[in-house]
C-alpha cells in the first residue's frame, strides 16, 4: 500500500501550499504530480494505428428534442457506415443519455436552456442568470471541441449556436485550420420574412461565409426549396447540398435488443386499431393531449399518449387521472425510442416537427398534424405543404377540441389511403451521409 508524507516538492510553494506526495515507487507524471493526492496507475502505451475520423455534432436543444434526435440518427448512420469514425455529440437535451449510443459514439450534455413562446431563452433547471448559464455552456463546448479536435463539426440549425455560444469555438477551429464545419438545416426554418430578419440580426450569413464549408439541408427541394424560398445569396447557395429526408425504416445492426423493432406485445399494446398521439418534448403539447384524452375513439380502437419529458407536471397528472378511468387509453411520459410506437400505430395525431414528420412519412402513416405556430411558423408551413401534396391532414391548434379529433378519427379510418411517399420524395438522406462527409473532408 502506498504511504504518504507532507513534503514541499516545489521550493517556490509556501508552507501553506504543501501537498501530499506518494511514497509509492510507481512513477507519476512530473507535469501533474504536484496536483495529486493519490497514486496513479501506469499503463503500457497504446499500439499506434490509423486515426479514426473524428466527427463532432452540436445541437442547442432549447425546445423539444428534435435537434438531438436528428444528430443521434446521423451518428447512427455514420457509425454503421464503411467510414472509421469516432463521434462526439454535444447536446442540450439530457435525454440523450437515455438513448442507445451506437459503437464509437458518446455524448456531452450541456446545462439545459428553455425557449419560451416569445423566443426568449431561460434556464430550464439551474436557478442562475441566463448570462451565467450561457458562459458555462460556451466554455464547455469550446473546451470539448479543443480536446476532441474533430475533423468535421456539424452544427444543427443555428450557425452561432444558442445565445451565440459557438462564436469562440468557431474562431478556434478556423484558426487551427484542421476542422471542416458543416451547418445542418431542417427542410423548413420559418416563413421567409422571419428568416430574413432573424438571420440579419444574428449575422448568420457573415458567420456562414467566415466559418462554414458546407450547408446540408435535410430534405427534398421538391417539398420545400429553402434556397429559393429564402433567396439565399449565391455564395451561400453554392455551399448547399440537399441530402434528402431520412428514411426512418432503415435499421442498423443494434448492440442489443433495445434497438430492434418490437412487436405490439413487446411494447405492451393490445390488439385493435392503434391511435398514437405524440407531442415531441411536450412543452407546448398540453391542449392537444388533453383534447385527445377525452375524445371518443372509434369502436375497436385504443389510444396511447406520449407526453414528452418537458410537459408540465400538472398536465401529466391530469392525463394519468383521465386514462385511469378509461379502458382504451394509456399515457406514457417518456419513450427513448418513440419510433417503436409509431411503427406499430395505425393512425397518428402529432405536432409538426421535422423528426415526427419524417417518421410519419417514412412509415406512410395516416396522420393528422396539429402544428406549433409560435414562436415560429416552421411546423405550419411544413404541414400545409404536405397537405397540399396529399400526404397528411392538418388542424390549426386553436381549433383543436375533443369533438373535432373524434370526427377526424371516424372519417380518417374510413379513408386511410394516401399517395405513396417513397415514390414521390427523396428519402435517401441517411445513405448519402458517408459520401457527404468524405466530400467535406476533401473540400479545399
Amino acid at each position: 500500500m502506498a504511504t504518504y508524507q507532507l513534503v514541499n516538492i516545489n521550493p517556490e510553494l509556501t508552507p501553506t501550499k504543501d501537498i501530499w506526495r506518494s511514497q509509492d515507487p510507481r512513477p507519476t507524471s512530473p507535469a501533474i504530480a504536484p496536483l495529486l493526492q493519490i497514486p496513479l496507475e501506469t499503463h503500457p502505451p497504446e499500439k499506434p494505428g490509423p486515426r479514426k475520423l473524428r466527427i463532432a455534432l452540436y445541437s442547442h436543444d432549447t425546445m423539444g428534442m428534435g435537434h438531438m434526435r436528428r444528430n443521434l440518427l446521423i451518428s447512427q448512420a455514420l457509425s454503421h457506415s464503411s467510414l472509421q469514425v469516432s463521434i462526439l455529440m454535444i447536446t442540450g437535451a439530457r435525454q440523450a443519455s437515455a438513448a442507445e449510443m451506437p459503437p464509437g459514439v458518446d455524448c456531452i450534455t450541456l446545462p439545459a436552456l428553455r425557449k419560451e413562446s416569445n423566443g426568449c431563452y431561460l434556464s430550464r433547471s439551474l436557478d442562475i442568470p441566463i448570462q451565467d448559464l450561457a458562459k458555462i455552456r460556451a466554455q464547455m463546448i469550446r473546451t470539448s471541441i479543443a480536446a476532441f479536435n474533430p475533423d468535421v463539426l456539424i452544427v444543427d440549425n443555428v450557425p452561432r449556436g444558442a445565445l451565440a455560444e459557438l462564436d469562440a469555438t468557431l474562431r478556434d477551429v478556423r484558426q487551427r485550420g484542421h476542422t471542416r464545419c458543416v451547418l445542418g438545416l431542417r427542410d423548413v426554418l420559418d416563413d421567409p420574412e422571419h428568416v430574413k430578419a432573424e438571420w440579419s440580426k444574428a449575422q448568420n450569413e457573415q458567420t456562414i461565409r467566415a466559418y462554414y464549408d458546407k450547408i446540408w439541408i435535410y430534405g427534398d427541394p421538391n417539398v420545400y426549396n429553402a434556397v429559393q424560398e429564402y433567396q439565399l445569396a449565391d455564395d451561400i447557395a453554392d455551399k448547399v447540398s440537399f441530402t434528402g429526408y431520412f428514411d426512418r425504416r432503415v435499421q442498423y445492426e443494434p448492440r442489443n435488443d433495445t434497438a430492434a423493432i418490437k412487436s405490439r406485445t413487446e411494447l405492451g399494446l393490445c390488439e385493435g386499431h392503434f391511435i398514437l398521439c405524440m407531442v415531441g418534448g411536450g412543452q407546448d403539447g398540453c391542449r392537444l393531449t388533453e383534447a385527445f384524452a377525452v375524445a371518443k375513439l372509434p369502436e375497436g380502437s385504443f389510444g396511447v399518449i406520449i407526453t414528452g419529458p418537458f410537459m408540465p407536471a400538472e398536465t401529466r397528472a391530469k392525463l394519468h387521472n383521465i386514462a385511469a378511468k378509461r379502458t382504451d387509453l394509456r399515457v406514457l411520459e417518456f419513450v427513448s425510442e418513440p419510433r417503436q410506437f409509431l411503427n406499430q400505430a395505425d393512425t397518428v395525431i402529432a405536432m409538426g416537427g421535422y423528426n415526427v414528420i419524417s417518421e410519419i412519412l417514412s412509415y406512410e402513416k395516416n396522420a393528422l398534424i396539429v402544428p406549433r405556430v409560435a414562436p415560429r411558423q416552421e411546423q405550419m408551413i411544413r404541414a400545409e405543404r404536405l397537405r397540399t401534396l396529399g400526404m397528411v391532414d392538418v388542424m390549426h391548434p386553436d381549433q383543436v377540441t375533443a369533438t373535432g379529433l373524434s370526427n377526424w378519427l371516424i372519417n380518417s379510418i374510413r379513408s386511410e389511403n394516401k399517395p405513396s411517399v417513397h415514390s414521390k420524395f427523396d428519402f435517401n438522406g441517411l445513405s448519402r451521409l458517408p459520401a457527404l462527409i468524405t466530400e467535406v473532408c476533401d473540400h479545399e
